[in-house]
């Protein structure tokens, strides 16, 4: 990670405070030097800590709408259930549990002192998002009921306690949980004030916290004084205290730190192994009266190995290069999101709009592509070829996910198993899946004049005796318009010849009883080139990315944004004087002294390799350069002559903007005479990817 990246990371760097705050309430640093103090430190101040750790998983949980809540409740179960083998030799050395108290330990409490939190948190997530679907207001509210209630359980429980109502409500309580420091009291308000990631000035902030906490403190020792707590996890300034902390850190956070992030769930989870092995150490050498009694140096001691200990593991982690080290692909998400809407305003009312995500998205990365447009609302996709379908599936795609090539009627219990739609070649192809004696959902493909797949949209026989198969339901019928972008006279009269032939076929299928289901015919060129159609889907490929398939015009015309840069870096410049040559077969000829920078990508990587010698250019420190010579497999040459600044490292666009200037995917698919779908598609998987 940049160390620009990571210097605005408040949020992950408090994440190391949060964690070394926990180790304090567990070690009682200031125990040896004053009771107060100690007690300030570990039952005032540390009690933000577990509050920050809901607070930024209800932030992150609700910038994904709470559609990332199964990644999060999948990963946090497995630290869980980490943290609990971790520590399962000492719950046997200390006796361990009979089964029903497993079973309560497991799923309300946690296994050792610390591990409360991961049941917290999971039943917590639950709550809270169940409680968003009501908006922020009522949410908030019953969340803070909640709260309300477990603090007479917490620091008001002498209180609580004295009132015989509350008195048996709380033992009943205590029955399942042994504090209302939970996930069902605790959790889930401090996850919705995250997810609310309310902000104010800094200076606000930073007064808020100053003045709440000293309330905070104020309330703790009077607590203190009348002796009502149970615990002391729980305040009434407490949330109001953590809502101004964390608008003081949003208001400073512009990065992350993953280093800080995991080292922060290790200080966490291996703390109290550290704390066994320093007192026992401390007695094996007879060092007792330094390493335990003396309480700042057992913290130190503590903390020092604990961090030791996650830094080793740490290292110990897979690490995986950087995906923009040499050549990569940057997608930008938000241009996505834009493309999808400007596509669905052109659609007829009730249409929809379905992403086509082959070939990887067009380079794109197929499941990035779907998991976004998922998030921003799409429910239909459509691939090519049947891995490609349960990819996506793999993915977490839901929804309505269409292959629109050939599947062979063997591979049918995967069509089911993976619970994909297959697009109906002909009507040999539907009698073979009909055979395979598996219920299949599919669209039937109409030949309209594209002459590909399809059967004859003039053969209302053969769809009569496809919608009749007993195994196949045929939830769709589609065509494909092969000049729909063409602005010919005669191009813009063949699509109307099978626009019209299409909505005959249907219409003949409606009025013999048989449901058509979700009709499309418009595909990218459909979608832009023609009026609004009366259709249920329409198939947007190569425009949701941006571009244009044969020119920009279109998509520059319609608004939309490029979805794709592609970049690289400079491996070495060299110096050549007038005369000299470079590359395969000598064919780059140094007119003048010529600086030649060496760009770190190739043909192999899915460049078209006559690129260089069709007039390629690239973009480095905003300059235009052009490229020179032969592409080698993995690498190619650029004349940097009029750029003197370029140096190794530096980073080259080949599609994409640089400062003031843009080259298109359009540009670079005209001069190698192809179009941008072949060009995109071809990017080779060994390039990174960076989505953002």
């Amino acid at each position: 990670m940049s160390a620009a990246r990571s210097k605005g990371a408040a949020l992950d760097r408090f994440r190391l405070l949060a964690a070394v705050l926990v180790v304090c309430i567990h070690t009682s640093p200031l125990s040896s030097i004053g009771g107060g103090w100690d007690f300030w430190l570990t039952r005032v101040l540390a009690r933000a800590a577990v509050p920050f750790f809901l607070m930024v998983s209800g932030y992150f949980l609700a910038r994904s709408e709470w559609k990332s809540t199964g990644r999060f409740l999948k990963k946090t179960a497995l630290t869980y259930l980490a943290g609990v083998a971790l520590y399962l030799p000492l719950n046997l050395y200390n006796g361990g549990y009979g089964p029903l108290e497993w079973v309560r330990k497991l799923l309300a409490e946690g296994t050792l002192y610390h591990l409360w939190y991961f049941p917290a948190v999971i039943l917590g997530v639950f709550i809270a998002r169940g409680l968003s679907r009501l908006g922020q207001p009522a949410a908030l509210a019953i969340a803070a009921l909640l709260y309300l209630i477990g603090l007479g359980g917490d620091s008001y429980y002498g209180l609580a306690s004295s009132l015989p109502g509350p008195a048996a409500f709380y033992q009943a309580v205590f029955v399942l949980f042994g504090y209302t420091r939970n996930g069902l009291f605790f959790a889930p308000l401090f996850l919705l004030l995250g997810a609310a990631g309310k902000r104010w000035s800094q200076a606000v902030s930073l007064t808020g916290t100053a003045l709440l906490l000293a309330a905070m403190t104020a309330e703790g020792f009077l607590l203190r004084a009348l002796d009502w707590q149970r615990h002391d996890s729980m305040y009434l300034t407490l949330p109001l205290c953590m809502i101004f902390l964390f608008s003081l850190l949003l208001g400073q956070n512009s990065g992350e730190d993953k280093r800080a992030r995991r080292l922060s769930l290790l200080i966490y989870l291996l703390h109290p192994w550290s704390i066994v092995l320093v007192r026992g150490g401390a007695k094996a050498v007879g060092l007792g009266a330094l390493l335990v009694e003396k309480s700042v140096v057992h913290f130190f001691a503590v903390l020092g190995l604990t961090l030791a200990l996650a830094l080793a593991l740490d290292a110990l982690r897979p690490i995986r290069p950087s995906p923009a080290a040499r050549a990569w692909k940057e997608i930008d998400l938000e241009a996505l999101k834009h493309n999808a809407e400007v596509l669905r305003s052109r659609l007829a009312p009730g249409c929809k709009l379905m992403a086509v995500v082959k070939a990887d998205g067009y380079g794109h990365g197929a499941a990035a592509v779907a998991r976004r447009l998922q998030k921003d609302g799409a429910d239909a996709f459509a691939v090519a070829c049947l891995p490609e379908g349960i990819a996506l599936r793999r993915a977490g795609i839901r929804g309505l996910i269409l292959i629109l090539g050939y599947t062979p009627a063997e591979e049918a219990p995967l069509l089911r198993r993976w619970r994909l739609t297959q697009a109906v070649a002909d009507e040999d192809h539907g009698a073979a899946l009909n055979a395979a004696g598996v219920p299949l959902h599919v669209h039937l493909a109409i030949d309209t004049g594209m002459r590909r797949l399809g059967v004859p949209a003039e053969d209302t026989a053969a769809l009569a005796r496809l919608c009749g198969m007993k195994n196949l339901r045929v939830d769709g019928v589609f065509s494909h318009l092969c000049v729909s972008d063409a602005p010919e006279p005669s191009a813009k009269d063949y699509t109307q010849g099978q626009l019209a032939r299409f909505y005959r076929a249907v219409d003949w299928l409606r009025e013999n009883g048989y449901d058509p289901g979700g009709v499309h015919i418009q595909a990218s060129g459909g979608i832009l080139g023609l009026s609004p159609q009366p259709c249920a889907y329409a198939r947007a490929g190569i425009a949701l990315y941006g571009v244009g398939s044969e020119g920009a015009a279109d998509s520059v015309e319609a608004g939309l944004r490029p979805v794709l840069s592609l970049r690289a870096r400079v491996a070495c410049v060299r110096r050549l004087r007038a005369g000299e040559a470079a590359g395969y077969g000598l064919a780059f000829q140094a007119r003048r002294d010529t600086r030649l920078a060496v760009a770190s990508i190739g043909y192999a990587d899915g460049l078209p390799r006559e690129l260089a010698q069709r007039g390629g250019r690239v973009l480095i420190r905003g300059q235009s350069c052009p490229m020179v010579g032969r592409m080698c497999m993995d690498q190619l040459f650029v004349d940097v002559t009029d750029a003197p600044d370029v140096r190794t490292g530096d980073m080259v666009t080949l599609i994409g903007q640089d400062g003031g200037l843009t080259i298109r995917a359009e540009e670079v698919s005209r001069r190698c005479g192809t179009i941008t779908n072949e060009l995109l598609s071809r990017l080779g998987r060994r390039i990174g990817q960076v989505v953002r």
